[in-house]
């Protein structure tokens, strides 16, 4: 299959899925009429998210578009990758984080958005920054965004939802609805969980494919390998501080600390070493995860 019909149909069944569960939470609240209220919340917040994410991740690091005039490095490195990818020039944006950082983002390559920080460019070299562009450039070639940014946004609408259950109650009081308390308690605590898992599998599966498709993209995976290491150690001491809803479409997690062991399960990047490692593997070096 095509890999942006294959993409496409994922985004399909995970924005199904994410509206299924509005539907379920809205079941639970308030009988059929919560049901249709949580199908006209899921779709809103879908739509929303789809023509207007772009907008909401810019605002959330303060970015602001940059010209050719203003970074002509960046901005041809950025022109160069995009032209051997096959796709339009995105539009270029710059955000004065301090936080080591980029993302991609908009609902197709046509609305396509590139946003580095100031700290990504007062510490990357321009192999490394070609790596970390050719990261973002695959997720905008392969939509990634699109599907990451419903998953994060209803993700976060359905555990909004279940808080309103708990503070408000539900359908314990509708006759309509024969699931009773114990359908709210179950979707107070099931629904989020289901949302999350949902984005976090997608994302961290994504990251590893941006990693090798950007890696080619960049020439080699030495680029993205050494940017990953930089950010590896940056992110430990330069925490970005955002709603965590928005850390999947960064390159690596906006927070300080890597978390370790049954952690992993819940993170929506993969571990960091992890990813130089499959990295390392396309060098023909060993990868010490591969037994794991």
């Amino acid at each position: 299959m095509n890999t942006t019909l294959f993409n496409g149909f994922k985004t399909a069944v995970l924005l199904g899925l994410m509206t299924g569960l509005c539907l379920v939470v809205g079941y639970v609240f308030g009988g059929e009429q919560g049901m249709f209220f949580g199908l006209v919340v899921g779709g809103g917040m879908s739509l929303g998210s789809y023509f207007f994410s772009d907008r909401l991740a810019l605002a959330a690091v303060g970015a602001q578009p940059v010209s050719r005039e203003q970074a002509p490095e960046l901005y041809d490195m950025v022109a160069q990758l995009s032209q051997r990818a096959g796709l339009p020039m995105p539009r270029l944006y710059f955000s004065p984080e301090q936080a080591p950082n980029a993302f991609a983002t908009g609902r197709n390559p046509a609305h396509g958005v590139v946003c580095v920080t100031a700290g990504l460019m007062n510490m990357m070299t321009p192999p490394e920054l070609e790596g970390v562009i050719g990261h973002e450039l695959s997720h905008i070639k392969h939509r990634d965004i699109l599907i990451s940014t419903i998953a994060a946004i209803m993700a976060a609408g359905i555990t909004y939802a279940a808080h309103m259950m708990m503070w408000f109650g539900g359908g314990g009081r509708d006759r309509d609805n024969p699931l009773g308390i114990v359908g709210v308690l179950l979707s107070i605590i099931l629904a989020p969980i289901a949302a999350g898992l949902l984005q976090m599998a997608i994302s961290r599966s994504r990251e590893y494919a941006a990693d090798a498709s950007g890696a080619q993209l960049a020439g080699g995976p030495e680029g993205l390998i050494s940017a990953l290491r930089k950010l590896a150690v940056a992110n430990e001491q330069i925490p970005m501080n955002i709603n965590p809803a928005q850390s999947p479409m960064f390159i690596v997690m906006p927070l300080a600390g890597e978390s370790r062991g049954l952690m992993d399960l819940f993170r929506t990047h993969p571990p960091t070493e992890k990813r130089i490692a499959k990295l390392l593997e396309m060098m023909g070096k060993p990868n010490p995860y591969s037994m794991v």
